[in-house]
Protein backbone atom coordinates (compact mmCIF):
# COMPACT_ATOMS: atom_id res chain seq x y z
CA UNK A 1 0.00 0.00 0.00
CA UNK A 2 1.51 3.30 -0.91
CA UNK A 3 2.04 5.87 1.78
CA UNK A 4 -1.00 8.14 0.65
CA UNK A 5 -2.95 5.08 1.14
CA UNK A 6 -2.13 4.61 4.41
CA UNK A 7 -2.45 8.39 5.72
CA UNK A 8 -5.86 7.97 3.71
CA UNK A 9 -6.81 4.42 5.72
CA UNK A 10 -5.77 5.84 8.56
CA UNK A 11 -7.57 8.84 8.93
CA UNK A 12 -10.63 7.22 7.80
CA UNK A 13 -10.42 4.97 10.39
CA UNK A 14 -10.53 7.88 12.90
CA UNK A 15 -13.63 9.43 11.66
CA UNK A 16 -15.39 6.18 12.26
CA UNK A 17 -14.67 6.56 15.97
CA UNK A 18 -15.49 10.25 15.75
CA UNK A 19 -19.20 9.76 14.13
CA UNK A 20 -19.99 6.71 16.19
CA UNK A 21 -19.10 8.46 19.60
CA UNK A 22 -20.81 11.95 17.92
CA UNK A 23 -23.63 12.88 20.56
CA UNK A 24 -22.86 10.52 23.60
CA UNK A 25 -21.76 11.96 27.04
CA UNK A 26 -18.02 11.73 27.02
CA UNK A 27 -15.25 12.34 30.00
CA UNK A 28 -12.97 14.83 29.47
CA UNK A 29 -9.28 14.79 30.12
CA UNK A 30 -8.30 18.53 30.93
CA UNK A 31 -4.78 19.43 29.34
CA UNK A 32 -4.81 22.79 31.36
CA UNK A 33 -5.53 26.09 30.45
CA UNK A 34 -9.13 25.50 29.06
CA UNK A 35 -7.37 22.70 26.83
CA UNK A 36 -9.51 19.36 27.13
CA UNK A 37 -9.52 16.31 25.20
CA UNK A 38 -12.41 13.68 24.96
CA UNK A 39 -13.20 10.09 25.06
CA UNK A 40 -13.57 10.42 21.44
CA UNK A 41 -9.96 12.20 20.71
CA UNK A 42 -8.09 9.15 22.24
CA UNK A 43 -10.30 6.28 20.65
CA UNK A 44 -9.87 7.80 17.15
CA UNK A 45 -6.42 8.37 18.14
CA UNK A 46 -5.86 4.73 18.96
CA UNK A 47 -7.58 3.66 15.70
CA UNK A 48 -5.72 5.66 13.34
CA UNK A 49 -2.48 4.50 15.40
CA UNK A 50 -3.39 0.58 14.70
CA UNK A 51 -3.17 1.34 11.14
CA UNK A 52 0.24 3.15 10.79
CA UNK A 53 1.71 0.13 13.22
CA UNK A 54 -0.28 -2.48 11.11
CA UNK A 55 1.14 -0.71 7.94
CA UNK A 56 4.48 1.20 9.13
CA UNK A 57 5.76 -0.22 12.05
CA UNK A 58 9.18 0.58 11.45
CA UNK A 59 8.05 4.52 11.54
CA UNK A 60 7.88 6.86 14.50
CA UNK A 61 4.49 8.85 15.28
CA UNK A 62 3.38 11.74 17.17
CA UNK A 63 0.13 11.85 18.27
CA UNK A 64 -2.14 14.85 19.95
CA UNK A 65 -3.03 12.61 22.89
CA UNK A 66 -0.29 10.05 23.57
CA UNK A 67 2.71 11.79 22.40
CA UNK A 68 5.36 10.66 20.42
CA UNK A 69 6.21 6.45 19.56
CA UNK A 70 8.18 4.37 17.90
CA UNK A 71 11.82 4.71 16.79
CA UNK A 72 12.97 7.94 18.02
CA UNK A 73 16.00 8.44 15.22
CA UNK A 74 13.56 7.86 12.47
CA UNK A 75 13.36 9.50 9.37
CA UNK A 76 9.75 8.93 8.81
CA UNK A 77 7.44 10.51 11.81
CA UNK A 78 3.62 10.34 10.97
CA UNK A 79 2.02 13.42 12.65
CA UNK A 80 -1.64 12.41 14.50
CA UNK A 81 -4.40 15.00 15.65
CA UNK A 82 -7.07 12.74 15.99
CA UNK A 83 -10.06 15.27 16.32
CA UNK A 84 -9.51 18.86 15.69
CA UNK A 85 -12.06 20.58 16.51
CA UNK A 86 -12.54 19.43 20.26
CA UNK A 87 -14.64 21.83 21.68
CA UNK A 88 -16.40 22.01 18.59
CA UNK A 89 -17.78 17.65 18.64
CA UNK A 90 -17.82 18.64 22.68
CA UNK A 91 -20.75 20.77 22.02
CA UNK A 92 -22.30 19.09 19.36
CA UNK A 93 -21.29 21.02 16.40
CA UNK A 94 -20.16 18.65 13.55
CA UNK A 95 -17.18 20.90 12.51
CA UNK A 96 -14.30 18.59 12.92
CA UNK A 97 -11.17 17.07 10.89
CA UNK A 98 -9.27 13.94 11.24
CA UNK A 99 -5.71 14.60 10.23
CA UNK A 100 -2.57 12.49 9.07
CA UNK A 101 0.46 13.43 7.67
CA UNK A 102 3.93 12.05 6.97
CA UNK A 103 6.93 13.98 7.61
CA UNK A 104 9.69 12.33 5.84
CA UNK A 105 13.27 14.57 6.84
CA UNK A 106 12.51 17.98 6.50
CA UNK A 107 9.26 17.37 4.39
CA UNK A 108 5.79 16.53 4.31
CA UNK A 109 5.48 13.75 1.80
CA UNK A 110 1.80 12.75 2.14
CA UNK A 111 -1.41 13.84 4.38
CA UNK A 112 -4.95 13.25 4.55
CA UNK A 113 -7.51 15.08 6.54
CA UNK A 114 -11.41 13.58 7.29
CA UNK A 115 -14.17 15.38 7.12
CA UNK A 116 -16.09 12.52 9.44
CA UNK A 117 -19.69 14.13 8.68
CA UNK A 118 -19.34 14.94 5.37
CA UNK A 119 -17.88 11.85 4.19
CA UNK A 120 -14.93 13.47 2.71
CA UNK A 121 -10.98 12.90 2.84
CA UNK A 122 -8.89 15.26 1.36
CA UNK A 123 -5.41 13.62 0.58
CA UNK A 124 -2.21 14.59 -1.32
CA UNK A 125 0.75 12.54 -2.16
CA UNK A 126 2.79 15.18 -2.62
CA UNK A 127 2.26 15.69 -6.18
CA UNK A 128 -1.64 15.88 -6.29
CA UNK A 129 -4.30 17.11 -4.46
CA UNK A 130 -7.64 15.05 -4.19
CA UNK A 131 -10.64 14.76 -2.48
CA UNK A 132 -12.54 11.48 -1.91
CA UNK A 133 -16.33 10.92 -1.61
CA UNK A 134 -17.84 7.67 -2.02
CA UNK A 135 -14.51 5.89 -2.99
CA UNK A 136 -14.41 8.70 -6.40
CA UNK A 137 -11.26 11.22 -6.32
CA UNK A 138 -11.59 15.06 -7.55
CA UNK A 139 -9.11 17.23 -8.11
CA UNK A 140 -8.95 20.04 -5.81
CA UNK A 141 -9.29 23.43 -7.41
CA UNK A 142 -8.09 26.49 -5.21
CA UNK A 143 -10.66 29.62 -5.57
CA UNK A 144 -10.96 33.46 -4.72
CA UNK A 145 -14.20 33.63 -5.61
CA UNK A 146 -15.85 33.36 -2.30
CA UNK A 147 -14.03 35.97 -0.96
CA UNK A 148 -14.30 33.90 2.41
CA UNK A 149 -11.37 34.14 4.78
CA UNK A 150 -11.00 31.62 7.59
CA UNK A 151 -9.25 33.39 10.92
CA UNK A 152 -8.16 31.12 13.44
CA UNK A 153 -9.33 33.18 16.47
CA UNK A 154 -7.99 30.33 19.12
CA UNK A 155 -4.59 31.30 21.44
CA UNK A 156 -1.74 31.20 22.26
CA UNK A 157 -0.90 33.88 19.30
CA UNK A 158 1.74 36.47 19.31
CA UNK A 159 -0.56 39.35 17.51
CA UNK A 160 -4.34 39.01 18.02
CA UNK A 161 -6.10 38.01 14.98
CA UNK A 162 -8.65 40.45 15.33
CA UNK A 163 -6.10 43.55 14.23
CA UNK A 164 -6.12 41.92 10.83
CA UNK A 165 -10.38 41.69 10.81
CA UNK A 166 -10.10 45.23 11.96
CA UNK A 167 -7.62 46.81 9.38
CA UNK A 168 -8.71 49.22 6.62
CA UNK A 169 -9.09 47.15 3.30
CA UNK A 170 -9.87 43.84 5.03
CA UNK A 171 -13.93 43.66 5.17
CA UNK A 172 -13.63 45.99 1.25
CA UNK A 173 -12.37 42.93 -0.58
CA UNK A 174 -12.84 39.88 2.21
CA UNK A 175 -15.64 38.32 4.22
CA UNK A 176 -14.15 36.79 7.55
CA UNK A 177 -15.22 33.14 9.09
CA UNK A 178 -14.31 31.50 12.49
CA UNK A 179 -14.61 27.57 11.46
CA UNK A 180 -12.30 26.78 14.54
CA UNK A 181 -10.78 23.55 13.20
CA UNK A 182 -8.27 23.00 10.39
CA UNK A 183 -10.82 21.44 8.39
CA UNK A 184 -10.94 25.74 7.12
CA UNK A 185 -7.68 24.76 5.63
CA UNK A 186 -8.24 22.06 3.35
CA UNK A 187 -11.50 24.34 2.19
CA UNK A 188 -9.19 26.86 0.69
CA UNK A 189 -7.46 24.31 -1.24
CA UNK A 190 -10.95 22.98 -2.64
CA UNK A 191 -12.07 26.49 -3.32
CA UNK A 192 -14.64 26.95 -0.68
CA UNK A 193 -12.86 29.61 1.08
CA UNK A 194 -10.23 31.90 -0.28
CA UNK A 195 -7.95 32.21 2.89
CA UNK A 196 -6.88 30.97 5.85
CA UNK A 197 -4.95 33.18 8.43
CA UNK A 198 -3.35 32.02 11.82
CA UNK A 199 -0.86 33.88 13.69
CA UNK A 200 0.06 30.20 15.41
CA UNK A 201 3.19 28.13 15.58
CA UNK A 202 2.65 25.89 13.18
CA UNK A 203 5.94 23.82 12.22
CA UNK A 204 6.00 20.64 12.45
CA UNK A 205 2.24 20.70 14.09
CA UNK A 206 -0.35 17.50 14.66
CA UNK A 207 -2.84 20.30 13.75
CA UNK A 208 -1.66 21.89 10.53
CA UNK A 209 1.26 19.95 9.06
CA UNK A 210 -1.86 17.74 6.87
CA UNK A 211 -3.75 20.94 5.89
CA UNK A 212 -0.69 22.64 4.93
CA UNK A 213 0.86 19.72 2.46
CA UNK A 214 -2.75 19.94 0.85
CA UNK A 215 -3.08 23.28 0.10
CA UNK A 216 0.54 23.16 -0.80
CA UNK A 217 -0.32 20.51 -3.69
CA UNK A 218 -3.08 21.88 -5.04
CA UNK A 219 -1.79 25.13 -5.59
CA UNK A 220 -2.42 27.49 -3.20
CA UNK A 221 0.01 30.23 -2.10
CA UNK A 222 1.40 29.14 1.13
CA UNK A 223 3.59 31.14 3.22
CA UNK A 224 4.30 32.31 6.60
CA UNK A 225 1.97 35.47 8.17
CA UNK A 226 3.98 38.23 6.37
CA UNK A 227 4.90 36.76 2.90
CA UNK A 228 8.13 34.98 4.07
CA UNK A 229 8.79 31.51 3.36
CA UNK A 230 6.86 28.87 5.93
CA UNK A 231 9.13 28.50 8.90
CA UNK A 232 11.19 31.22 8.66
CA UNK A 233 10.70 34.77 10.27
CA UNK A 234 7.62 35.61 12.19
CA UNK A 235 5.25 32.52 12.90
CA UNK A 236 2.05 31.70 11.66
CA UNK A 237 0.51 30.92 8.08
CA UNK A 238 -1.33 32.06 5.61
CA UNK A 239 -2.83 30.04 2.58
CA UNK A 240 -4.26 32.13 -0.52
CA UNK A 241 -6.02 30.72 -3.52
CA UNK A 242 -4.10 32.28 -5.64
CA UNK A 243 -1.20 35.51 -5.74
CA UNK A 244 -3.53 38.67 -5.69
CA UNK A 245 -5.36 37.21 -2.62
CA UNK A 246 -2.60 36.44 -0.79
CA UNK A 247 -0.49 40.02 -1.18
CA UNK A 248 -3.69 41.53 -0.65
CA UNK A 249 -4.22 40.01 2.60
CA UNK A 250 -0.08 40.66 2.76
CA UNK A 251 -0.71 43.92 2.08
CA UNK A 252 -3.87 44.66 4.95
CA UNK A 253 -2.24 42.76 7.68
CA UNK A 254 0.74 44.54 8.05
CA UNK A 255 -1.11 47.89 8.16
Amino acid sequence: MHDHEVAIAAAEAGAVVVRERYGKELARLDKGGGDFATEADVAAEQAILGVLRQYRPDDAITGEEGGASGPAGSERRWLVDPLCGTLNYAVRTQLVAVNVALRAGDDITVAAAADPFAGEIFWTDGVTAQVRRDGTDETLVPSAGSALVDVDLDPPFPRHPALLLAAPGFTGRFRPRVLSTTLALVWAAAGRRAAYVTYRDVRDSVHFSAGIAICRAAGCVVTGIEGQPLHTGALGLLAAADQPTHEALCAISQV
